[in-house]
């Protein structure tokens, strides 16, 4: 179970990811980003080292405000192997330097996402400690998902991981109303959209051969 401490982060993680985004290809803005946390969910590391966040950050820095999603995990080291995915670093005021990764190269939340999507673990919410997350849903249809090393790719639609048994997961980096055409399982949540509205949309998906 993940203890959520309310203390301070500097820099923050809204300050990572705002100079973090416009290096992805799937980020649309033209400029620095303006951003708001706006929803999102946690999963448990079952041995308690890796903090999992799904954040849902809001940028209002165009015509529009568009929604990004933000997998992420947090390490009180660094994660051999993973200097490509390291968001930032960030000192924590209760567990000290924290290391934050783009949470899809990390195999920690990738196996506790395979979980979620197969039922054998529960999203919690992004900010209590030991609170389920109820507006998180999750279906599957298929044999037992394979974990394992795969290939990440990105491109302007988002992220994909390629997996050993063939299994393609897709993370929505802008998550999209409804699952796509083909995905035989998805991860829904939710985020409070700029207008005040209750937003939910797909966050993952698998597409499996």
């Amino acid at each position: 179970m993940a203890i959520i401490h309310h203390t301070t982060l500097k820099p923050t993680k809204l300050d990572l990811l705002t100079a973090w985004l416009p290096t992805r290809p799937w980020y649309t803005g033209t400029g620095t980003p303006e951003l708001t946390k706006a929803g999102g969910f946690r999963l448990d590391d079952p041995e308690g080292e890796v903090g999992i966040e799904f954040m849902v950050a809001v940028d209002s820095s165009g015509p529009e405000p568009v929604a990004y999603l933000a997998p992420l995990t947090y390490r009180a080291a660094p994660l051999p192997g993973a200097d490509h995915a390291l968001v930032g670093t960030m000192e924590h005021g209760v567990l000290g330097p924290r290391w934050a990764y783009d949470g899809i190269h990390d195999p920690v939340l990738r196996t506790e996402l395979l979980a979620l999507f197969e039922g054998r673990a529960q999203a919690q919410a992004q900010s209590l400690t030991d609170t389920p997350d109820h507006e998180v849903t999750h279906t599957y249809t298929g044999p037992a998902l394979a974990t394992g090393p795969g290939e990440v790719t990105e491109d302007q639609d988002g992220t994909e991981l390629a997996l050993p048994d063939g299994t393609v997961l897709r993370v929505h980096r802008r998550p999209r109303p409804t699952a796509p055409e083909g995905a035989n399982g998805h991860v829904f949540g939710a985020w409070d959209a700029p207008d005040g509205t209750r937003t939910r949309a797909a966050f993952a998906t698998l597409h499996t051969s």
